[in-house]
Protein backbone atom coordinates (compact mmCIF):
# COMPACT_ATOMS: atom_id res chain seq x y z
CA UNK A 1 0.00 0.00 0.00
CA UNK A 2 1.12 3.55 -0.75
CA UNK A 3 -0.46 6.93 -0.11
CA UNK A 4 -0.51 9.95 -2.43
CA UNK A 5 0.34 13.51 -1.49
CA UNK A 6 -3.39 14.15 -1.09
CA UNK A 7 -3.83 11.20 1.27
CA UNK A 8 -5.28 8.69 -1.21
CA UNK A 9 -4.35 5.09 -0.36
CA UNK A 10 -3.61 2.96 -3.40
CA UNK A 11 -2.00 -0.18 -4.81
CA UNK A 12 -0.22 -0.30 -8.17
CA UNK A 13 0.48 -3.76 -9.60
CA UNK A 14 1.06 -5.48 -12.92
CA UNK A 15 3.68 -5.13 -15.66
CA UNK A 16 5.36 -1.74 -15.93
CA UNK A 17 4.59 -0.24 -19.32
CA UNK A 18 1.40 -2.26 -19.83
CA UNK A 19 -1.87 -0.42 -20.57
CA UNK A 20 -3.19 1.21 -17.39
CA UNK A 21 -6.44 0.11 -15.73
CA UNK A 22 -7.93 1.91 -12.71
CA UNK A 23 -10.37 0.15 -10.34
CA UNK A 24 -12.89 2.37 -8.52
CA UNK A 25 -14.95 0.87 -5.68
CA UNK A 26 -18.40 1.82 -4.43
CA UNK A 27 -20.02 3.48 -1.44
CA UNK A 28 -18.86 2.32 1.99
CA UNK A 29 -16.47 -0.32 0.64
CA UNK A 30 -12.72 -0.38 0.04
CA UNK A 31 -10.38 -1.24 -2.79
CA UNK A 32 -9.46 -4.56 -1.15
CA UNK A 33 -12.98 -5.69 -0.28
CA UNK A 34 -14.25 -4.93 -3.79
CA UNK A 35 -11.38 -5.92 -6.06
CA UNK A 36 -9.44 -8.48 -3.98
CA UNK A 37 -9.97 -11.50 -6.29
CA UNK A 38 -10.32 -9.44 -9.51
CA UNK A 39 -7.28 -7.15 -9.41
CA UNK A 40 -4.73 -10.03 -9.62
CA UNK A 41 -6.48 -11.43 -12.71
CA UNK A 42 -6.28 -8.09 -14.49
CA UNK A 43 -2.70 -7.48 -13.29
CA UNK A 44 -1.47 -10.45 -15.31
CA UNK A 45 -1.53 -8.27 -18.44
CA UNK A 46 -2.37 -4.69 -17.32
CA UNK A 47 -0.85 -2.08 -15.01
CA UNK A 48 -3.60 -2.00 -12.36
CA UNK A 49 -4.23 0.93 -10.01
CA UNK A 50 -6.77 0.46 -7.23
CA UNK A 51 -7.45 3.12 -4.62
CA UNK A 52 -9.76 4.08 -1.77
CA UNK A 53 -12.29 6.89 -2.16
CA UNK A 54 -12.00 9.85 0.26
CA UNK A 55 -12.50 8.75 3.87
CA UNK A 56 -12.91 5.10 2.82
CA UNK A 57 -10.49 2.37 3.80
CA UNK A 58 -7.07 3.90 4.31
CA UNK A 59 -7.64 7.21 2.48
CA UNK A 60 -7.83 10.53 4.31
CA UNK A 61 -11.17 12.22 4.89
CA UNK A 62 -11.96 14.97 2.37
CA UNK A 63 -11.29 18.50 3.52
CA UNK A 64 -14.39 19.85 1.77
CA UNK A 65 -17.65 18.42 0.49
CA UNK A 66 -17.83 15.63 -2.10
CA UNK A 67 -19.46 15.52 -5.51
CA UNK A 68 -18.97 13.49 -8.66
CA UNK A 69 -16.63 16.22 -9.89
CA UNK A 70 -14.47 16.22 -6.75
CA UNK A 71 -14.35 12.42 -6.76
CA UNK A 72 -13.24 12.55 -10.38
CA UNK A 73 -10.63 15.16 -9.47
CA UNK A 74 -9.24 12.81 -6.79
CA UNK A 75 -8.68 10.15 -9.44
CA UNK A 76 -7.10 12.54 -11.95
CA UNK A 77 -4.75 13.93 -9.28
CA UNK A 78 -3.66 10.39 -8.39
CA UNK A 79 -3.07 9.55 -12.07
CA UNK A 80 -1.05 12.76 -12.43
CA UNK A 81 1.11 11.93 -9.42
CA UNK A 82 1.79 8.43 -10.75
CA UNK A 83 2.51 9.60 -14.30
CA UNK A 84 -0.50 7.82 -15.82
CA UNK A 85 -1.60 9.87 -18.82
CA UNK A 86 -4.48 7.65 -19.90
CA UNK A 87 -6.26 4.64 -18.42
CA UNK A 88 -9.25 2.36 -18.72
CA UNK A 89 -11.55 3.09 -15.78
CA UNK A 90 -13.41 0.17 -14.19
CA UNK A 91 -16.01 1.44 -11.75
CA UNK A 92 -18.41 -0.41 -9.48
CA UNK A 93 -21.67 1.27 -8.37
CA UNK A 94 -20.67 4.81 -7.30
CA UNK A 95 -17.36 4.07 -9.03
CA UNK A 96 -19.29 3.56 -12.27
CA UNK A 97 -20.67 7.06 -11.86
CA UNK A 98 -17.24 8.52 -11.14
CA UNK A 99 -15.70 6.97 -14.24
CA UNK A 100 -18.48 8.36 -16.44
CA UNK A 101 -18.01 11.82 -14.91
CA UNK A 102 -14.26 11.66 -15.66
CA UNK A 103 -14.95 10.51 -19.23
CA UNK A 104 -17.20 13.56 -19.66
CA UNK A 105 -14.82 16.03 -17.98
CA UNK A 106 -11.46 14.73 -19.24
CA UNK A 107 -12.09 12.37 -22.17
CA UNK A 108 -8.46 12.51 -23.26
CA UNK A 109 -7.48 10.72 -20.01
CA UNK A 110 -9.84 7.76 -20.53
CA UNK A 111 -9.12 4.90 -22.95
CA UNK A 112 -12.14 2.72 -22.10
CA UNK A 113 -14.86 2.29 -19.47
CA UNK A 114 -16.25 -0.71 -17.61
CA UNK A 115 -19.38 0.33 -15.72
CA UNK A 116 -20.42 -2.33 -13.20
CA UNK A 117 -23.71 -2.39 -11.25
CA UNK A 118 -24.03 1.36 -11.53
CA UNK A 119 -27.29 3.33 -11.34
CA UNK A 120 -28.79 5.53 -14.00
CA UNK A 121 -32.04 7.39 -14.55
CA UNK A 122 -34.68 6.26 -12.04
CA UNK A 123 -38.42 6.64 -12.16
CA UNK A 124 -39.91 9.23 -9.83
CA UNK A 125 -40.94 6.71 -7.16
CA UNK A 126 -37.56 5.00 -7.11
CA UNK A 127 -35.71 8.32 -7.05
CA UNK A 128 -37.77 9.37 -4.03
CA UNK A 129 -36.99 6.09 -2.25
CA UNK A 130 -33.25 6.40 -2.90
CA UNK A 131 -33.21 9.98 -1.60
CA UNK A 132 -35.17 8.94 1.52
CA UNK A 133 -32.59 6.19 2.20
CA UNK A 134 -29.81 8.74 1.80
CA UNK A 135 -31.47 11.03 4.35
CA UNK A 136 -31.91 8.10 6.76
CA UNK A 137 -28.20 7.41 6.50
CA UNK A 138 -27.47 11.04 7.30
CA UNK A 139 -29.63 10.85 10.40
CA UNK A 140 -28.45 7.52 11.79
CA UNK A 141 -25.21 6.63 10.03
CA UNK A 142 -24.74 3.46 7.99
CA UNK A 143 -26.10 1.35 10.85
CA UNK A 144 -29.56 2.83 10.24
CA UNK A 145 -29.97 0.89 6.99
CA UNK A 146 -27.25 -1.76 7.03
CA UNK A 147 -29.41 -4.90 7.33
CA UNK A 148 -31.73 -3.84 4.52
CA UNK A 149 -28.68 -2.89 2.49
CA UNK A 150 -27.09 -6.33 2.93
CA UNK A 151 -30.35 -7.98 1.86
CA UNK A 152 -30.25 -5.95 -1.36
CA UNK A 153 -26.55 -6.62 -1.91
CA UNK A 154 -26.32 -10.39 -1.40
CA UNK A 155 -28.57 -13.28 -2.39
CA UNK A 156 -30.36 -15.13 0.39
CA UNK A 157 -28.35 -18.31 -0.21
CA UNK A 158 -25.04 -16.43 0.00
CA UNK A 159 -26.05 -14.69 3.23
CA UNK A 160 -26.85 -18.10 4.71
CA UNK A 161 -23.84 -20.04 3.38
CA UNK A 162 -21.14 -17.35 3.57
CA UNK A 163 -21.95 -15.53 6.77
CA UNK A 164 -18.27 -14.70 7.34
CA UNK A 165 -18.11 -12.69 4.09
CA UNK A 166 -21.34 -10.85 4.84
CA UNK A 167 -20.10 -10.08 8.37
CA UNK A 168 -16.86 -8.71 6.95
CA UNK A 169 -18.70 -6.40 4.54
CA UNK A 170 -21.02 -5.27 7.34
CA UNK A 171 -18.01 -4.40 9.51
CA UNK A 172 -16.33 -2.47 6.67
CA UNK A 173 -19.45 -0.41 6.03
CA UNK A 174 -20.08 0.29 9.72
CA UNK A 175 -16.47 1.43 10.18
CA UNK A 176 -17.09 4.40 7.88
CA UNK A 177 -17.15 7.94 9.27
CA UNK A 178 -20.87 8.75 9.50
CA UNK A 179 -20.72 12.17 7.93
CA UNK A 180 -18.46 11.08 5.09
CA UNK A 181 -20.61 8.03 4.36
CA UNK A 182 -23.74 10.18 4.27
CA UNK A 183 -22.09 12.68 1.92
CA UNK A 184 -21.06 9.94 -0.52
CA UNK A 185 -24.48 8.35 -0.30
CA UNK A 186 -26.03 11.69 -1.26
CA UNK A 187 -23.80 11.74 -4.34
CA UNK A 188 -24.95 8.22 -5.18
CA UNK A 189 -28.58 9.29 -4.78
CA UNK A 190 -28.47 12.55 -6.72
CA UNK A 191 -25.45 12.31 -9.02
CA UNK A 192 -27.14 10.24 -11.73
CA UNK A 193 -28.88 13.40 -12.92
CA UNK A 194 -25.51 14.66 -14.17
CA UNK A 195 -24.94 11.55 -16.26
CA UNK A 196 -28.21 11.13 -18.13
CA UNK A 197 -28.02 11.67 -21.90
CA UNK A 198 -24.54 13.24 -21.99
CA UNK A 199 -24.00 15.72 -24.79
CA UNK A 200 -21.77 14.86 -26.55
CA UNK A 201 -22.14 11.15 -25.86
CA UNK A 202 -19.26 9.34 -24.16
CA UNK A 203 -17.21 8.07 -27.09
CA UNK A 204 -14.80 5.59 -25.48
CA UNK A 205 -15.52 1.87 -25.88
CA UNK A 206 -17.47 0.64 -22.89
CA UNK A 207 -18.64 -2.48 -21.15
CA UNK A 208 -21.79 -2.11 -19.05
CA UNK A 209 -22.58 -4.92 -16.60
CA UNK A 210 -25.06 -5.56 -13.84
CA UNK A 211 -26.84 -8.48 -12.19
CA UNK A 212 -30.28 -9.80 -12.98
CA UNK A 213 -31.66 -9.03 -9.52
CA UNK A 214 -29.80 -5.80 -8.71
CA UNK A 215 -32.70 -3.61 -7.58
CA UNK A 216 -30.71 -0.38 -7.48
CA UNK A 217 -28.70 -0.81 -10.69
CA UNK A 218 -31.13 -2.74 -12.83
CA UNK A 219 -30.62 -4.40 -16.21
CA UNK A 220 -32.86 -1.73 -17.72
CA UNK A 221 -30.48 0.94 -16.36
CA UNK A 222 -27.50 -0.83 -17.90
CA UNK A 223 -29.20 -0.94 -21.27
CA UNK A 224 -30.08 2.75 -20.93
CA UNK A 225 -26.46 3.65 -20.12
CA UNK A 226 -25.26 1.70 -23.16
CA UNK A 227 -27.80 3.29 -25.50
CA UNK A 228 -26.57 6.76 -24.52
CA UNK A 229 -22.96 5.90 -25.43
CA UNK A 230 -21.28 5.71 -28.81
CA UNK A 231 -19.92 2.16 -28.40
CA UNK A 232 -20.99 -0.14 -25.56
CA UNK A 233 -21.51 -3.83 -24.86
CA UNK A 234 -23.94 -5.04 -22.19
CA UNK A 235 -23.60 -8.13 -19.98
CA UNK A 236 -26.32 -9.13 -17.50
CA UNK A 237 -25.13 -11.67 -14.92
CA UNK A 238 -28.01 -14.03 -14.04
CA UNK A 239 -29.47 -14.56 -10.55
CA UNK A 240 -27.13 -12.34 -8.52
CA UNK A 241 -27.76 -9.01 -6.77
CA UNK A 242 -25.74 -5.83 -6.23
CA UNK A 243 -22.58 -7.45 -4.85
CA UNK A 244 -22.47 -10.19 -7.42
CA UNK A 245 -18.82 -9.35 -8.03
CA UNK A 246 -18.08 -10.44 -4.45
CA UNK A 247 -20.31 -13.53 -4.59
CA UNK A 248 -18.96 -14.68 -7.96
CA UNK A 249 -15.92 -12.54 -8.87
CA UNK A 250 -14.98 -14.77 -11.80
CA UNK A 251 -18.22 -13.83 -13.57
CA UNK A 252 -16.94 -10.24 -13.64
CA UNK A 253 -13.19 -10.77 -13.99
CA UNK A 254 -13.50 -12.84 -17.16
CA UNK A 255 -15.68 -10.48 -19.25
CA UNK A 256 -13.85 -7.38 -18.00
CA UNK A 257 -10.46 -8.89 -18.86
CA UNK A 258 -11.68 -10.00 -22.30
CA UNK A 259 -13.14 -6.55 -23.00
CA UNK A 260 -9.98 -4.72 -21.95
CA UNK A 261 -7.77 -7.11 -23.94
CA UNK A 262 -9.86 -6.35 -27.02
CA UNK A 263 -9.94 -2.55 -26.77
CA UNK A 264 -6.59 -1.60 -25.20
Amino acid sequence: MARSAQGTAYDLTGPVGAPAVVLIHGLGLTRASTWGPIAPVLARRFRVLSYDLPGHGESALPEDGVSLSTLGAQLLALMDELGIDRAALVGFSLGGMINRRVAMDAPERVSALAILNSPHERGEAQQKLVEERARATGAGGPAATIEATLERWFTEDFRRDHKEVVDEIRAIVLANDHGNYAAHRQVLAEGVRELIRPDPPIAQPALVMTCEHDSGSTPAMSWAIAKEMSEADVVIVPQLQHLGLIERPELFAEPVEAFLARVL
